[in-house]
């Protein structure tokens, strides 16, 4: 069980606090950042011939670790697993880039229709894989193809949009048994400095709005059909209310934040009262979008 022959970062006994945008978790026995997809191939073969769990991670920005940690092998497509450029007018970008480093390179080649995207905080594995969305645009309006390596066979697969299966916050991916390593993106071209506009006016509504300054997931909840999880958790009177460090945001409802040493089991606690009060006053149950890790 050897990793370090590899040609990338490997860190034993990680804490995961410092792998997620909660600032949340217990430690993970390896930590691997591969560089290419061979790399994650290598990988992949080690912790099935030694019959150890994985889990793949980008930027960390949708998941809530236990406080117990991972008992396994996390596989981070981030620093070095990023390249983007352009192929043929298409934005072709490696699955660890984050949003806003797709978006820069995007408006700094005049391409539009990515300025949705521009401040989400995650990878754009990530936000393929969940279909993430934000002011009215959504990664399927945009996805071309992505390239997946098939866990279970090993194999490099493209699949099309229309075979992606893109839903709210769902992804074919989801479903299969399959890693996102490379995003080719359809944009317009535009102006770059209405591009630019459009990128600061969405920056201040999400500085007004979202309570960046502390650790949190995003939004906690998924938007319940035909209503607002935030409006429902504020008009139960719960903006604010805390289990020690987790609390309901005082700027936005929508979200659970980590306002000094939040643990796993507190944001839990946090959830499991959310959701009880506002069925028992709405008949609405509410379901975290935010994946848990670990025991």
């Amino acid at each position: 069980m050897n990793f370090n022959n590899l040609d990338c970062n490997v860190k034993y006994d990680e804490p995961l606090k410092n792998h997620t945008t909660f600032k949340i978790g217990g430690n993970c026995k390896i930590l691997v950042e591969p560089k290419s997809v061979d790399n994650i191939i290598e990988i992949l073969k080690i912790c099935k011939n030694n019959n150890l769990n994985f889990f793949i991670i980008g930027n960390g920005s949708n998941l809530l670790v236990s406080d117990n940690g991972y008992d396994g092998v996390i596989i981070k497509l981030k620093e070095n697993f990023s390249n983007i450029y352009l192929n043929d007018g298409y934005v072709v970008s490696q699955s660890g880039a984050t949003l806003s480093e797709v978006f820069k390179f995007s408006m700094n080649n005049s391409l539009t229709g990515f300025e949705f995207a521009s401040g989400i905080p995650g990878t754009i594995g990530g936000a393929v894989y969940m279909n993430a969305g934000a002011y009215g645009g959504e990664m399927k309006d945009v996805v071309s193809e992505v390239e997946v390596l098939d866990i279970d066979t090993l194999e490099q697969i493209v699949l099309k949009s229309e075979n992606l299966h893109f839903d709210y916050r769902k992804s074919i991916v989801q479903e299969r048994n399959y890693i996102i390593t490379k995003v080719k993106l359809k944009l317009s071209v535009g102006d770059i400095n209405e591009i630019r506009a459009v990128y600061l006016d969405l920056k201040e509504k999400r500085n007004s709005k979202q309570p960046l300054e502390f650790g949190s997931a995003g939004s906690t909840f998924k938007r319940p059909e035909g209503n607002f999880a935030s409006k429902l958790i504020e008009d139960s009177g719960l903006k604010g209310y805390s289990v020690n460090d987790a609390m309901v945001s005082k700027k936005h409802s929508g979200f659970i934040v980590n306002v000094g040493n939040a643990t796993c089991s507190d944001v839990l606690k946090l959830v499991d009262y959310v959701k009880k009060t506002v069925y028992e006053k709405y008949n609405v149950k509410l379901e975290m979008e935010v994946k848990i890790l670990g025991e």
